[in-house]
């Protein structure tokens, strides 16, 4: 399948697709300008409201913008919108007044009737955005430049939710919206060229994008379409990802192996990226369907994990990963102890005891996952020998990331899918804590702490109340953190401006 911006779409030229093809590095000036990334696997949609994947959010928010963004110290700031927005002393209105000039890629001008067109289907149908449906009134435009967001109750994490770029509140022309989005039309700096998939997407620089004038400030301020063009590769297998890097055929590589980090360094014209603190593995369960349904069971699962064992084989140095149990690390203002006590228990005979009480029956436990990123298998693996000590039938599904993100959407195919998040600003972007996520985790008392956190304004309150909801977690096993990591990228030496992020951007990048 093809995708384009009307009136821009044209073909790469056969150099282009000969060298893609032949996974060979371009040479020559008419390249020059053309910054290489390899990314994990294919982003299997570039409509980002319909995703959480970090694949699809690298590459979409280069082609789509939202009203907000975040800065490079996590605050939120406008983006597609003028400023930050007037809110009223109850909380309940949002007044946004959208920037003017703004030029979508088909040529047609930003408008408040496209950025409520964009924001209804975003609460009808991204999962971050249906979390917070049922507390929106409205959504309506005032004049041509400004919009009116109505709230039933105030709701604190939203500028939050419309900043992130994870099923995020992207802006399509109205004309273009559709269930099924077939025509990607953005306002972002860059466009989409060429898709072939499996083996590249061409991007090349919007020559009418109107971009902020503040400087550039993490995903905040002035995008300055340094490259002509970008092409993402998808390279599933990590090895390939590190010799790609090294050899020069990639100018970044994403989601590399921890052991490279070495090579990295001690090779010449190329640079390591470590994010530390970046993010957290976590086991996603399924409480929709099947086996862990059962209270009992999850704790039997809880009790068996053994995360620093799991870590390791993961990882294999501890200065890429600590055993830590709160959701959040030393520093940040949202860490609590709170239900710790029950993380890496590591107990096997604790859990077949919980087995027998439940009554289990050997019904497999069926574990979803893949090897795009090597360290989920690795912990997977470790998993599947303490739990089958435990007692648990554990069968495990190793697939392609894109066939894990269309089968997690069916509880009927797993029991814990494997992931990972970065640590994010805001806990309620985590949308696994809410009842309309994918896992369906919905237990009257946590839904009922999640209402007040997300209600409340005061922020000492609010920490309070996230200690509470953590504690909860641990209590109903509603996913399991395994632990904290930092994550590894790798550059070219003369690709200067990267910035050190989870979601790493291009528009600023210069390539010498």
């Amino acid at each position: 399948m093809r995708f384009g911006s009307k009136g821009h779409l044209r073909l790469a030229a056969p150099r282009l697709l000969a060298a893609l093809v032949a996974g060979t590095a371009l040479a020559g000036p008419a390249f020059a300008d053309t910054v290489n990334v390899a990314i994990v696997g294919e982003a299997d949609t570039f409509d980002p409201m319909m995703s959480t994947k970090d694949v699809v959010s690298i590459v979409t928010q280069h082609f789509l913008e939202t009203l907000y963004t975040f800065d490079g110290s996590w605050a939120v700031a406008p983006l597609l919108a003028a400023d930050m927005p007037e809110i009223s002393e109850d909380g309940l209105t949002y007044t946004i007044r959208l920037r003017d000039g703004v030029t979508f890629h088909d040529g047609s001008a930003m408008d408040s009737a496209d950025v409520v067109a964009s924001l209804e289907r975003w609460l009808a149908v991204a999962s971050r955005g249906k979390g917070v449906a049922d507390k929106v009134e409205a959504v309506e435009a005032t004049d041509p430049l400004t919009v009116e967001i109505r709230m039933t109750e105030a709701y604190a994490p939203l500028l939050s939710l419309l900043a992130f770029s994870n099923s995020a509140a992207v802006i399509y022309p109205q004309e273009t919206i559709a269930e099924t989005m077939t025509d990607i039309v953005g306002t972002g700096p860059y466009r989409i060229v060429e898709h072939v998939p499996d083996q590249y997407l061409q991007l090349a620089r919007f020559e009418d994008y109107a971009s902020r004038s503040e400087p550039s400030d993490g995903g905040a301020g002035a995008r300055t379409q340094a490259p002509d063009e970008i092409r993402f590769l998808p390279v599933p297998d990590a090895n390939t990802r590190v010799e790609g890097l090294l050899s020069g055929q990639y100018h970044f590589a994403d989601g590399l192996p921890a052991e490279s980090y070495a090579r990295i360094a001690e090779t010449e014209g190329v640079e390591p990226m470590l994010l530390r603190p970046f993010g957290w593995p976590v086991f996603a369960i399924n409480h929709k369907d099947g086996l862990l349904t059962d209270l009992t069971i999850r704790k039997a699962l809880q009790a068996a994990l053994p995360m620093d064992d799991m870590l390791y084989a993961a990882f294999g140095d501890d200065n890429f990963f600590v055993v830590d149990g709160p959701m959040y690390p030393e520093g940040w203002a949202w860490r609590s102890e709170a239900g710790t006590e029950l993380y890496n228990q590591n107990d096997q005979a604790k859990a077949a005891d919980l087995l027998a009480e439940a009554g289990y029956d050997g019904t497999p436990l069926r574990i979803l996952t893949s090897r795009q990123y090597e360290f989920h298998f690795k912990m997977a693996e470790v998993a599947k020998m303490a739990l089958e000590a435990a007692g648990f039938t554990v069968e495990m599904n190793v697939v392609d990331w894109a066939t894990l993100g269309q089968q997690r959407n069916d509880p009927a195919l797993w029991d814990i899918y494997i992931t990972h998040s970065p640590f994010l600003p805001e806990p309620a972007l985590t949308d696994l804590y809410a009842p309309t996520s994918r896992l369906g985790w919905s237990e009257p008392e946590k839904d009922a702490i999640l209402a007040r956190f997300t209600t409340e304004t005061d922020e000492e309150t609010r920490r309070e109340l996230f200690g509470q909801l953590q504690e909860k977690l641990y209590e109903d096993v509603g996913f399991i953190k395994i632990g904290g990591f930092n994550a590894l990228m790798g550059h070219a030496a003369g690709l200067e401006g990267v910035t050190a992020t989870p979601w790493p951007f291009f528009w600023n990048v210069t390539l010498d």
